[in-house]
């Protein structure tokens, strides 16, 4: 996996993402806001916001900033603001592994469906964390490989076509909890069955 084989994978996606996975991914996208909605009035940082498909459920009284790497995925997000969605003060062109914001500069950061699609998760979640501000909360919405032996052996078949299809299919949850080197302050399914896995953590308000 590398940024030109995503962009590629991504440009292909642009035009028909939502129809192809809008509803697939509903689910995530409500407890994200589930979750964040008692901070209402704080700014948020979503990486990889993609079409822009979280967009509208945000509260309007907080100040969202998108990034994604993809530019055909964020020509789709930006038409979403003609429909005015005032909470959204910003969506930037940006590699999630090399974030250009100060640190500290964010109450919450948010990744839905992000960490098996860039080439580093452990660079991608350092980069979260430095920009989340202390006591802030950063929270991860992903698959991880199943537990179920049949779609654990059909993610280890799809390993050689990550670069093809954008992601990677078979990165076990407990890799990436340790390639972030902090401890999870709430894991929950996001899914029916449990297929994507919410993940929360809290920075503490001394570092």
């Amino acid at each position: 996996m590398d940024l030109v084989s995503i962009r590629k994978s991504y440009k292909r996606y642009a035009r028909h993402y939502d129809a192809t996975f809008g509803r697939v991914f509903a689910t995530g996208r409500e407890r994200a806001q589930e979750t964040l909605a008692p901070l209402s009035g704080k700014r948020i940082l979503e990486v990889g916001v993609g079409t822009g498909l979280s967009l509208p459920d945000y509260p309007d009284d907080c100040e969202i900033v998108g990034i994604d790497v993809s530019r055909e995925m964020l020509d789709v997000a930006r038409g979403r603001l003609n429909g005015g969605l005032p909470a959204v003060s910003g969506l930037c062109e940006m590699d999630a592994e090399q974030l250009a914001f100060a640190d500290g500069s964010f109450d919450a950061v948010v990744a839905m469906y992000v960490a098996t699609v860039v080439p580093n998760p452990d660079r991608l979640f350092a980069e979260m964390w430095r920009v989340c501000r202390p006591g802030g909360q950063i929270l991860v919405i992903n698959h991880f490989a199943s537990r179920q032996w049949l779609l654990r052996g059909f993610e280890r078949c799809l390993r050689p076509l990550s670069r093809a299809v954008g992601f990677r299919p078979d990165m076990e949850f407990e890799d990436f909890v340790n390639v972030t080197g902090q401890e999870p302050a709430m894991v929950a399914p996001a899914s029916l069955f449990g297929y994507w896995k919410q993940v929360e953590f809290r920075k503490p308000a001394h570092v």
